[in-house]
């Protein structure tokens, strides 16, 4: 397995693992909410975690797989997974009414590696190499 996979693997791992953990912190009215990808109780936000575990999931399954289409479909999920991680970026870490909620490390990582794992499929190759013909024909 060459090591943009590997690399690749570890990426959703992470993004996967960062769904579990707290995102937000928000202080309304004495009581401190903290919200993950799939906790997001009290809030409008939906449960943006399921997305980012079952793409994660089939973008590491496809990572794993050989052949010419795997990696095509790859690389439309990876981005489309790069792209909602940003989304939840930008959703979670807004200001709305004058709160402004504490950002935890999580929800940058995720995003993070939600990108490393779409240059990994940039720079995964399906294992065989052009063979280049080498001869000079006059």
């Amino acid at each position: 397995m060459s090591r943009s996979k590997i690399f690749g693997l570890l990426s959703v791992v992470v993004v996967i693992v960062c769904t579990f953990l707290p995102w937000i912190t928000v202080v309304l009215e004495g009581k401190e909410l903290v919200f993950t990808g799939l906790r997001t109780y009290g809030s409008n936000f939906g449960e943006p975690g399921k997305v980012n575990v079952f793409f994660a999931g089939v973008i590491g399954v496809l990572f794993m797989l050989k052949g010419k289409m795997p990696p095509r479909f790859n690389l439309f999920l990876a981005a489309f997974l790069a792209a909602w991680t940003f989304r939840n970026l930008l959703l979670f870490s807004r200001c709305e009414m004058g709160v402004c909620p504490d950002r935890h490390i999580a929800l940058f990582l995720s995003f993070v590696a939600a990108l490393g794992a779409f240059v990994s499929v940039l720079f995964t190759t399906d294992g065989k190499a052009d063979k280049k013909d080498d001869s000079v024909t006059i």
